[in-house]
């Protein structure tokens, strides 16, 4: 079976990127990483992907601070389809992507989110739960569609809210899960 070619997002330090990279490398995952894309000049992503030997771009972003520029997201297509991808991960992309990424990739963009959606979407989400006093959160795997953090979920795994969390302590057991479930989810997928 031919390995899934992977595009992967991300705006930050990586650590998705990272689990997903180590599960490829492990065989654990029938993909190939074909490039790391970031919209952020010296973020930790591009890092690990120089670490992975994996191709990795920075791709100016434009003028909107929450989304690519439409001149942007073609170029980000036109990377992605001269890469081969076939699946596009989003590890930590902080901009929501509009209709040229959407009709290139449909069905085929994935997101890993802090909560259990449909609760609460968009930024500092184990805050959120924090704050409305929940005792379960987690994280959640969904398809990227033009809403933000709404298209269909795939997958979720919950993380206990504890008496004596901080939002710091809270978001690292988060992330935690989150290494665990996404590199499993894209491996499903790939199969």
């Amino acid at each position: 079976m031919a390995a899934k070619g992977l595009g992967i997002l991300g705006s930050g330090r990586g650590s998705n990127c990272r689990a997903i990279l180590e599960r490829i490398r492990a065989g654990d995952l029938c993909a190939e990483a074909r490039v790391v894309v970031s919209d952020v000049v010296d973020a930790g992503i591009l890092e690990i992907a120089r670490e992975f030997g994996v191709s990795q771009v920075y791709l100016p972003p434009g003028n909107f601070r929450t989304r690519l520029s439409t001149e942007s997201e073609l170029a980000l297509v036109r990377i992605l389809r001269d890469s081969a991808v076939e699946l596009v991960v989003l590890a930590g992309f902080m901009r929501v992507l509009k209709r040229p990424a959407l009709e290139a990739f449909p069905h085929r963009i994935l997101n890993i989110h802090p909560s259990l959606l449909p609760r609460f979407p968009g930024l500092e989400a184990w805050k959120q739960a924090l704050v409305a006093g929940e005792t379960v959160t987690g994280c959640t795997v969904h398809y990227v569609d033009a809403g933000v953090d709404r298209g269909e979920i795939i997958a979720q795994r919950e993380v206990p809210i504890l008496p004596q969390d901080t939002p710091e302590s809270l978001h690292e057991r988060i992330q935690i899960a989150e290494r665990q479930l996404y590199p499993a989810v894209i491996a499903e997928l790939c199969d």
